[in-house]
């Protein structure tokens, strides 16, 4: 008796949530969005009702309710599952996607770019063309987005620019010479490569601030390197902090 109440139960559940993912029309649905359900039921109606046609699994936990339109299937929305893909694990803009939020471009480019500190993305969620660079430091996760594209852009020596050398230097001063900006980066300059070091340190140096973190970078820095600073080589102390055809 025990086993029918068990069954009975299980097809309730089951009948539940095949009701409520009908009544939700097109949307994204999650193991989550089923909390009080008992989860291995979830799980298991959830794969039923993929292999039955009615969801696609994108990834683990994750699943889709299309609506059939005159060309056939509908297919997530991009930035919703982005979006989602960016709650699971941290995920921030890359190359000209980074270039554009903060303001020195506005192309739009031909593929997404992102980056994260996981080891990968699931490629349904983030999209099949979607450029994603991935092993960025732990250090990133309490970034703000803003905060992670100009680490992402100092990386690339600021050649995602289209603005002119100088105005793309005059640029990059002003943003992070925000508010709380220069010590937020300074926070997690040690997890970067050894150009970003430099061009924080050139950076502090000219805005005038923490001196302190300005000898704990230079110390970190190789005195025989030289790196290169790219459209960010007119800073006025690049050449103290090792930027190449600088002295």
């Amino acid at each position: 008796m025990g086993t029918d109440t068990t069954s009975t139960g299980s097809r309730q559940t089951a009948k539940m949530i095949r009701d409520r993912i009908q009544r939700g029309g097109e949307r994204l649905w999650r193991l989550e969005d089923f909390n009080g359900l008992p989860s291995t039921a979830v799980a298991q109606a959830l794969s039923r009702l993929t292999r039955q046609g009615v969801l696609e699994r994108l990834s683990k936990g994750t699943y889709y309710r299309p609506r059939q339109t005159t060309f056939g299937k509908s297919v997530p929305n991009p930035a919703a599952i982005q979006k989602l893909a960016s709650r699971r694990k941290n995920v921030f803009p890359s190359g000209i996607s980074a270039a554009s939020l903060l303001g020195f471009t506005t192309q739009t480019a031909r593929r997404g770019e992102v980056s994260t500190s996981a080891l990968s993305l699931p490629r349904k969620l983030i999209g099949p063309e979607t450029v994603i660079h991935t092993r960025r430091p732990e250090a990133w996760a309490g970034l703000s987005d803003a905060d992670a594209a100009l680490l992402d852009f100092l990386r690339r020596g600021g050649r995602t620019s289209e603005l002119s050398p100088e105005e793309t230097t005059r640029k990059t001063l002003s943003l992070i010479s925000q508010k709380g900006r220069l010590e937020r980066l300074l926070k997690v300059a040690d997890s970067e490569p050894p150009r970003v070091r430099a061009l924080l340190g050139a950076i502090a140096e000219e805005i005038g601030k923490n001196a302190a973190a300005r000898a704990r970078l230079r110390a970190s820095l190789n005195p025989f390197s030289r790196f290169d600073f790219g459209l960010l080589a007119g800073l006025s102390h690049a050449g103290s902090w090792q930027a190449k055809g600088k002295s």
